[in-house]
């Protein structure tokens, strides 16, 4: 079964979305602004998205820049912005097909076969299991171990230790993992991100108090450091 994640504002398109994917025997789940399509994208890992542009929080252009940065779902772009630059935007920044609003349900089903086939032909994204010495983390099935203990993550644990684990040795601003797991209106809560981390540290890092994984670039972001130092 197809999973297709809607992310649009308007309840009554959504409600027939819902009913039209369902009957065709697609899973689907929601979202209602850009903030939520991110962390439903990341926790649910659907086979592909309908997005609309118009968002509440963040321009869906944003979103699709986001969900590049980790993922080559097809995202099928549903807006009533009809302006060529609007298409080539949203085609360049990394959308597979675009389709103006209004739109029948034949052409959109059309744009899902289409998007199956890219699918069917594509190879499947690759389990991600990254291991330390300390610990390991299973990206696919979502768990933590500390040998052979399973360290049991908040929800938000979990979506902060996601953004880093899939960015080995790269910096991730905090302003991004703020946006991602809490929404763009938290963008200037830092103080979220040194309480979760210190959560994160005192469950996985040899010694808390010194981290050796779990790295803060101090006013910037952080970090996750697979390999101990020399």
């Amino acid at each position: 079964m197809t999973s297709v994640l809607v992310v649009d504002d308007e309840a009554a398109l959504v409600r027939a979305l819902r009913i039209n994917l369902t009957a065709r025997g697609y899973s689907v789940v929601t979202a209602t602004d850009g903030a939520s399509a991110l962390l439903t994208a990341a926790t649910e890992r659907p086979d592909l998205v309908l997005l609309d542009l118009g968002l509440p929080d963040i321009d869906g252009i944003e979103v699709i820049r986001e969900l590049r940065t980790w993922s080559a779902m097809p995202i099928i772009v549903l807006s009533a912005r009809d302006t060529s630059a609007d298409k080539i935007r949203a085609l360049d920044t990394g959308a597979d097909t675009y389709v103006t609003k209004p739109f029948g349900m034949e052409e959109l089903f059309a744009c899902l076969r289409v998007a199956e086939r890219r699918l069917a032909l594509g190879a499947p994204e690759p389990d991600l299991v990254v291991e330390t010495a300390a610990f390991t983390v299973d990206v696919s099935s979502k768990t933590v171990r500390r040998g052979a203990v399973a360290v049991h993550l908040t929800r938000t644990e979990w979506a902060i230790l996601e953004q880093l684990v899939r960015n080995p040795d790269s910096l991730v601003s905090g302003t991004h993992l703020l946006t991602t797991v809490w929404g763009p209106e938290y963008a200037d809560r830092g103080h979220y991100l040194r309480v979760y981390l210190a959560q994160l540290r005192r469950k996985l890092e040899p010694d808390p108090a010194r981290p050796r994984y779990l790295i803060t670039e101090t006013g910037i972001g952080y970090r996750f450091a697979p390999e101990d130092p020399p």
